[in-house]
Order: C-alpha cells, then structure tokens, then sequence
C-alpha cells in the first residue's frame, strides 16, 4: 500500500468517501497528473507543478486546495482564501455536499493556468 492509501484510510469514512471521489474525477479528468504525497497530504501534480492537494481538517471537512487558486476567475463565491496568498480551496464535510459541476469547472479553469 503507498502513503497515499494508507493516509485515506486512516481518515474517517466520510472524509475517504470525498477524496476517492476527487482522485477518481481528477484521473478521469486530467491526463498529465500525478498523486503523490508530499507535506503530508494528498497532492496531485499537473505536468509535474502542484495542482491540488486533500487536506482534512481537524475532522470538520476535506480542504481541496487549488495551488493557484488565486489566479481563478469563476466560482470566486464558494473559494475560499483565508489569508492565504496563492491558495483558494473547495471544502466538503460530506460526498452529498459536492456540485460535480462546480468541481469539474473549477479543475478546468485551473489547468488553463498551466499551460
């Protein structure tokens, strides 16, 4: 088992439930990434740059922190940014909480900030 697995299941069911939700979409999504776990968490990398990573938090929700969260120009109503000077996240409690579509055009307007 990688660290990556073995971090999702050390992670209540709610919160594995939400993160092998977003690698799934993420996989399916994006050809050029990469899951590795670095910091600790969960971190995608995109053409070999960090993209996204999973981080729970304290047991309320999964942070899904979109390294150049800042440079995104739609969806600015439901990212977060708290203080942070390049990241902005999505945050889910639950796997009902996730609008696929929201989520999957937040992913497709951040991989147009690499190319």
């Amino acid at each position: 088992m990688n660290p990556v697995e073995e971090y999702i299941l050390k992670q209540p069911q709610s919160f594995q439930d939400i993160m092998l939700y977003v690698i799934n979409v993420v996989e399916n999504e994006l050809e050029e990434t990469e899951l590795l776990f670095k910091w600790g968490i969960p971190y995608f990398y995109y053409k070999k740059k960090p993209f996204l990573y999973m981080a729970p938090n304290k047991k309320r929700y999964v942070d899904l922190g979109f390294t150049r969260g800042y440079q995104l120009v739609l969806n600015q109503e439901i990212l977060i940014g708290e203080k942070r000077n390049t990241v902005k996240s999505l945050r889910y409690s639950s796997l009902e909480e996730i609008n696929h579509e929201i989520l999957l055009s937040v992913i497709h307007e951040a991989i147009t900030l690499y190319k």
